[in-house]
This record gives C-alpha cells, structure tokens and sequence, in this order.
C-alpha cells in the first residue's frame, strides 16, 4: 500500500519503530555506569567533584558529551550507505595512521601507539577496528564473494592482518589480540570449521611448549593428527575421494603448522615479546612468583573483587579502590571497581548488559536482508565480545594482563569515541533498512 505522496507505507515508519532501542539503552547504562565507577577509582585522590573537569571523571563526562554528539549524528545526519563508499579509503588513512605513529610517537610504557594534540591524545588502533570491520562487510557482501576461492580469502586475511601487524609493531598486543575474533566472522560467513580447530591448536601448543618439554606438545600434536587422518581415511567412500584428499592435506598442514609452532614459541617468547610481556605470561601460567611485582595488579584487583561479596561495599566505599592498591583501575581494571563497590550483583549486572548488547546485535545482524550489514553486525560483536573476555579474564587472574579497555566503562576518550561511533554505524544500517521493510 502507499500513501498519499505515493510512496510506501513502510517508509512512514517513526523513530520508535526503525531505531533498537534496546541498544540505544543498553548503550546509554554501560556509559553512566562506566562514568560512576571512574569516579569511584579516583575520588579520593583527585576531584571534589564528579563534574571536576581537570580530573578523569569531568574528562570523561566531555568525552561522553561528544560522543553523544557522533552518535546523533550518525544516526540522524549521516546517510549509511556513505559508510560503504568510503570504507576502503579511510581504512587506507587510518592504516597510514598506524604506521606513522610507530615513529613520531612518544615511548609510553613501551607502546608507540598515541598522537598527542595538546592535551588530547588520540589512539589509530582504536579507530582501525571501525576501518577494518568495514572494509570486511564491504569485500564480504558483494555477491561473487565467497571464502571457498583462495584469492578471496587471502584478500580477508590482508585486510585484518595488515592493521593487526601494525598495532603489534606499536607493542600494543592486547589490541592487536581482539583483530583475532574476527575469525568467527570469517566463520559465520562460510569459513570451514578446521580454521577453528588450528587457531585453537596452535594456541594449545604454544601454551603446552611453555609449561612443559617440547616432547610433550610435540606428542599431542601427532596424537590429533593420527586421530583425525585415520577418521579420514575410514570416514570417507571411494567415491569421495577428492573430499578426502582435501582432508589428508587439511591433516598435514595442520601437523606442518602445529610443528613451527612449537619451534618457534622458544624464539617468539624470548625475542618478539617485550620483558613485561614475558614476565606476565609466566606469572599466568605459574611459572614464576611475582606477587610484589608483574602479579601485583593482578593479585589486588582480586583482592578488589573478592572483598565486594554479594552485594558490595557501596559506592565510593571500596578500601582498595579509595586507598588507590590497583594500579590503572579507571582504565584497565575498571571492572575491579565495580566487583569491590558493587559486589558480585553488580559484576553479573554489566557482564548481563554486555551478553544483552552482544545478542542484540547478532540478533538484529541475522534478520538483516543486506549482507553488508550483517558482516558488519558481526564485526562488531566480535570486537565487543574479544574485549570483554580479554579486559574481564586478566581483572580475574584468567589472561596475562596485556592493557585493554573495557568497552564504555573504561576512562579514555579514544576508546569510548570508537564503540560508540561502531555501535551507532550499526544502529543506523539496522534503521535503514527498517525504514524500507
């Protein structure tokens, strides 16, 4: 049916019924929450008030004023589909970016990863995610894309580990960790299974290279490898005998990549990782003892949480946040704040809003009839989900700490800008096509 001005009906559809709110409020929670408990790690030390503009909570109150700014604009002013036509070439501007930085920045706890403009510093790795996540969704939904041909999978694996190989040349690991959720994006849109199953190989070896003889890895590795090559050859028929040629290459390639793994964990750990890097991992996996030093943040972030109970110590109550015993509580470990002042309630809380946004997003990506904004839903859920499992594992003692921010809860203009923008990209698309159908 159409309207009067002869257009389609669908098309008069308001506000409340194209935009999901649910991700507008869940959005917004994160981000007051986020707000409160950087106060919180730092009331006792530096403002007289939340709204102190020379201390990190008034800071962050301008950056979230700003980035509510983006978000209207991105949601109201900025047509979606201009997201698609300048991808490939502010991908290009950013990875530009992520070079220079490597040589004009300053040393900042061994990371060159920050452009300093007066009092504000801006972070390129944080905006590459944004970049990356878009040329994917526009490379990944043209129509004659598909993961099975070689080139086409190659052309993804470029477009993630360039920017990925730049943030590791600016020693800033953590970010460079999350450009590996994107596997499962990769995943969901054809990629085979057995990619999987070798990222998750590779990680067990290097882990089992560390903490015992390489014998050992070197046996579980022949072990799945035998395993896997005598179901192949018992699984498959005569007449499928180029799908298990495929298998048996599968098979040795995996046993290939799994042998220079465990040759090279030696070499990578002792002259690619930075000392710091190295002392955390060993600490992790109970190689080494360290409470006093690379264990310390870990050790009284534990603490933090820990001592919050079921329902915490009440805000701006927490002894080990008011005392200041976590070092980076209102960047990295803002989560400790949040289990010491609010108590395991609180922890489930946010970790409930996070799990809420992620399934939104995926939700919405699915019923979306444009790939592009589907690939795109996807990235960014994996970005969101990496974050929260690395930032919340290392806050319990479950991953090295290797400083990344909690998404919207963390202090930080860079990152806060960046989900946003990311989130209010997709919230546009999903409302374009709403607009339609």
């Amino acid at each position: 049916m159409r309207n009067a001005g002869g257009m389609p009906r669908s098309l008069d559809r308001g506000l409340g019924k194209t935009v999901d709110w649910w991700l507008v409020g869940c959005y917004l929670l994160l981000v007051l929450i986020g707000w409160l408990n950087i106060y919180a790690s730092i009331h006792s030390t530096e403002p007289s008030s939340i709204f102190d503009w020379t201390a990190r909570s008034g800071k962050q109150a301008i950056w979230i004023a700003t980035a509510l700014l983006l978000d209207i604009l991105i949601l109201f002013v900025i047509h979606p589909r201009l997201w698609e036509v300048i991808a490939p070439y502010a991908y290009i501007v950013v990875f530009f970016l992520l070079v220079l930085v490597i040589f004009v920045s300053k040393d900042v706890k061994g990371s060159h990863s920050w452009f300093e403009l007066g009092p504000v510093k801006f972070q390129p790795a944080e905006i590459s995610k944004i970049t990356t996540s878009l040329v994917l969704a526009s490379v990944m939904s043209k129509s004659q894309f598909h993961l099975s041909k070689r080139t086409h999978l190659l052309m993804v694996a470029g477009i993630i580990g360039l920017p990925m190989l730049a943030i590791l040349a600016e020693s800033e690991a953590g970010s460079a960790l999350v450009y590996v959720g994107f596997i499962f994006v990769l995943y969901r849109e054809g990629l085979s299974g057995w990619w999987l199953f070798l990222l998750g190989m590779v990680i067990v070896l290097f882990i089992l290279t560390l903490v015992a003889p390489w014998w050992v890895a070197g046996s579980v590795l022949l072990l799945v490898c035998v395993i896997y090559l005598w179901r192949v050859l018992r699984g498959f028929r005569h007449e499928e005998r180029m799908l298990r040629r495929r298998q048996i290459f599968r098979t040795l390639l995996t046993f290939a990549a799994g042998a220079l793994v465990i040759l090279a964990t030696g070499f990578i750990f002792n002259n690619v990782l930075q000392d710091h890097q190295r002392k955390r991992i060993e600490v992790l996996l109970g190689l080494k003892e360290d409470p006093a030093g690379v264990g310390y943040n870990v050790r009284q972030s534990m603490i933090a949480i820990g001592s919050g109970g079921l329902t915490g110590k009440g805000f701006l109550q927490g002894t080990q946040t008011t005392y200041g015993f976590v070092p980076e509580q209102s960047t990295d470990f803002i989560f400790c704040t949040v289990g010491e002042e609010w108590g395991f309630l609180g922890c489930f809380a946010v970790i409930a809003l996070y799990v809420f946004l992620i399934w939104r997003i995926l939700n919405d990506a699915e019923r979306s009839r444009e790939a592009f904004t589907r690939v795109y839903g996807y990235c960014l859920a994996a970005c969101l989900f990496m974050h929260l499992f690395i930032n919340i594992g290392m806050t319990i003692g479950l991953m090295p700490v290797i400083g990344i921010p909690l998404p919207l809860l963390s202090y930080g203009g860079s990152s806060l800008w960046a989900f946003s923008v990311m989130l209010f990209i997709f919230i546009a698309l999903d409302r374009q096509e709403k607009k339609y159908f």
